[in-house]
């Protein structure tokens, strides 16, 4: 069966692809739908789908499974039952067999969008596919090939050799979309094939956590286990929306569906059709939420955009034209509003762009021009960086030249002694206590007990008070504040200075670049209060 997500709250968020053991297995019944159809909608849809349906295909995969797979313990009969002394018999015999083959079949939908025999469906509905089937509305059947898939947003594009040309959809303008207005999913719902249901788009912009680019259109038009694949049309017959996944306690329709949009999955379905692949815009950064705290420490007026956390060494932007720290507010003239909007309109756009991205630094905006890597390639990026003595968050020192002592303090800086236990005695003198912090500088003797990396520089957190406002912020013992406000920090008194200049400028937060003993990057608003 497709695979499903339950949350706590007993509901399901199921795949649309049915499958279905054809030894053991069958259509069992019929669900009756509850309440009353919606009013005031149009007149008649039968113009409209009788010029879609032929364009509407219905997917049939077959995949050969050997029989032990997924097998179970075998049963046993109680003690003492006079049965058990042949269930064993039985059961050893059988373990001693080698297991058979059988196909497992999964149904779903599809859309022709080139007449010369393009099909687009979801990439869950032909996963691991021995064979895969396109039946049409006229009854005809043509064994398909894969040109492509993408995992990500789930989408899939296949072929067909037809004799003539088919029948085909145009994808239309999601962006234009709006709630409330009327849309029609075509589909094979458990094998109805050239189902036609009418709903209304009730959501924008939905994140389900099926992959990093969600921004799915919510519909209540009726779609189920069959539908995947299939396609969302605006009432001007051109597909918005590719039906993907339901939140229902049975697998069957409450209402609430998803599908991913044209102006997703227009894009990709082309990079598919042209290389078989796709090929993504790659920024090169690691990013995470602007907070309330954040938003308060930096002097923005809300929580928006993405707060840089590190560069990846040798990625689009390492050579500084964006800086951990940044808060990046628009990209391409499109605004960033959250985390999650950034890694969606960077991966729509071509690689070797050049563009235009609007960062927050040292509290004022900037413009800076990037030009865009291939999101495949980071893949490689990362493993270097991994496999190299650098953090993976890029170079934290930010000069290096300025700061070469930095293994050898001068004589007058003590520093926490190990008690051989890896953890520091005594906090030594120099060591100030900051907000529920016990700082003290980075000297070799240090790095060694907390194992910090070579790389990374900054005042070493020795303690962290239990129950303080830092501790509840997640900072440990061991990490290191690399910049507080953006200000690199040398220093423990520098610390001190900071966080005091900044409550007496009103600031309620602290914003902190804290390093992990390896370098991996993050930035925490400490409240002052």
């Amino acid at each position: 069966m497709a695979p499903t997500i339950r949350p706590t709250y007993r509901r399901s968020l199921a795949l649309l692809a049915g499958a279905a053991l054809l030894a053991n297995i069958g259509f069992t019944g019929v669900v009756h739908a509850q309440g009353t159809p919606p009013t005031n909608g149009p007149a008649s849809v039968a113009d409209l789908a009788e010029g879609l349906l032929d364009a509407v295909v219905n997917i049939s995969t077959s995949q050969n499974v050997k029989d032990d797979e997924g097998a179970g313990p075998a049963p046993r009969a109680p003690d003492g039952s006079p049965f058990q002394e042949f269930f064993n018999d039985f059961f050893n015999k059988q373990k001693g067999k080698p297991g058979g083959n059988h196909n497992v079949n999964s149904l779903g939908s599809g859309f022709v969008i080139d007449p010369q025999g393009y099909i687009v469906t979801n990439n869950h509905v032909i996963e691991g596919a021995d064979d895969i089937e396109v039946n049409f509305a006229d009854g005809s059947k043509l064994k398909a090939k894969l040109i492509g898939t993408d995992t990500k947003t789930d989408l899939s594009v296949l072929k067909v050799e037809p004799k003539t040309p088919l029948k085909f959809v145009k994808f239309g303008d999601s962006s234009t979309m709006r709630i409330g207005d009327w849309v029609m999913a075509i589909g094979n719902p458990f094998g109805f094939g050239g189902s036609v249901t009418v709903g209304i788009i009730s959501g924008r912009g939905r994140n389900i956590n099926a992959g990093p680019y969600d921004n799915f259109i919510q519909t209540d038009a009726a779609i189920n286990k069959g539908n995947s694949g299939g396609p969302l049309f605006n009432m001007k017959g051109e597909v918005i929306g590719i039906n993907t996944a339901i939140i229902s306690p049975s697998g069957g329709s409450i209402g609430i569906g998803f599908s991913v949009p044209s102006e997703l999955a227009a894009s990709v379905v082309e990079q598919l059709r042209e290389f078989g692949e796709t090929r993504r815009g790659w920024l090169g950064v690691r990013i995470q939420p602007v907070t309330d705290d954040v938003a308060d420490s930096l002097g923005l007026s809300s929580a928006k955009g993405a707060l840089v956390a590190g560069v990846i060494k040798g990625g689009p932007v390492d050579d500084g034209s964006i800086k951990a720290g940044d808060v990046i507010l628009k990209f391409d003239g499109k605004a960033v509003n959250e985390m999650r909007d950034l890694p969606r309109v960077v991966a729509e756009s071509p690689v070797g762009k050049q563009v235009d991205v609007v960062v927050l630094r040292d509290g004022k905006e900037q413009t800076v021009k990037v030009t865009l890597g291939r999101l495949e390639d980071s893949d490689q990026a990362a493993s270097n960086d991994a496999d190299s003595d650098k953090p993976q968050g890029g170079v934290i020192n930010p000069d290096p030249g300025e700061n070469q002592d930095m293994d050898e303090p001068d004589g007058d800086q003590s520093q926490p002694v190990p008690d051989g236990k890896g953890k520091p005695a005594e906090t030594a003198p120099d060591a100030k206590n900051v907000l529920g912090l016990s700082l003290s500088t980075l000297n070799a003797e240090t790095r060694k007990t907390f194992g910090i990396a070579e790389s990374v520089d900054g005042v070493l957190v020795a303690e962290v008070a239990p129950g303080s406002l830092a501790s509840e912020k997640g900072l440990k013992a061991g990490e290191v504040i690399v910049e507080v406000a953006q200000e690199f920090m040398r220093t423990p008194e520098a610390v001190a200075a900071k966080v005091q200049s900044l409550k007496q400028e009103g600031r309620r937060n602290a914003q902190m670049m804290i390093a992990s003993p390896n370098g991996d990057l993050r930035f925490v608003a400490v409240p002052m209060e």
